[in-house]
Parts: structure tokens; C-alpha cells; sequence
């Protein structure tokens, strides 16, 4: 039973990172897309301040492994640009630091 929970903890802070990131490249997403409109359209507005995130729920205390899968889950992301450097810098942070 405590290999299942584990498991299934894993899985839950794994489906969170992911969620999480995701959201972000969406909401980038769309602000360069919300900008290009603005500049094709012959004027440039100064783009509207991000809001400010969500805050994230009470993570489970991880155990090395579950980081070290997080971190090349991470890395993974990164090597596919889905994220920027400095966006990994301070997701790896957020996971070693916690």
C-alpha cells in the first residue's frame, strides 16, 4: 500500500508541475499573440501587467527521487523550449528548495 500512495503522490506533483507549466506558456502565448494583433493593426499599446500567479497549493513533502524525476521532467520541457532558462532556473529552485 505505501508503494501505491507513493505513486500516486508522484503522480499528483508531477500532474501539478506540468498543469502549472503550462498555464504559463498559454498565458505567454497569448500575450504575443495579443501584442502582434495590437502592432498589425499600425498602433503599439504597452501590454497589460501579467497577473499576478496563483498561489501554489501546499506541496506534500517530496522524496529525493520524486525531485530528481521533476527536475528531468523540467529539463525535458527546457530542451523542447517550451520553457526559457530562467523560467528553469526558478522552477529547479522551487523543487530543490522545498
Amino acid at each position: 500500500m505505501p508503494g501505491l500512495l507513493r505513486g500516486v503522490a508522484r503522480t499528483a506533483v508531477v500532474a501539478g508541475t506540468a498543469t502549472a507549466v503550462s498555464n504559463r506558456v498559454s498565458r505567454r502565448q497569448a500575450g504575443r499573440w495579443a501584442q502582434q494583433d495590437t502592432q498589425q493593426a499600425g498602433y503599439y499599446a504597452e501590454p497589460a501587467a501579467p497577473p499576478p500567479p496563483p498561489a501554489p497549493p501546499a506541496p506534500a513533502a517530496a522524496t529525493m527521487e520524486e525531485k530528481l524525476d521533476q527536475l528531468k521532467e523540467l529539463a525535458t520541457l527546457k530542451d523542447q523550449g517550451v520553457l526559457t532558462e530562467e523560467e528553469f532556473a526558478a522552477q529547479k529552485a522551487r523543487i530543490l528548495g522545498g
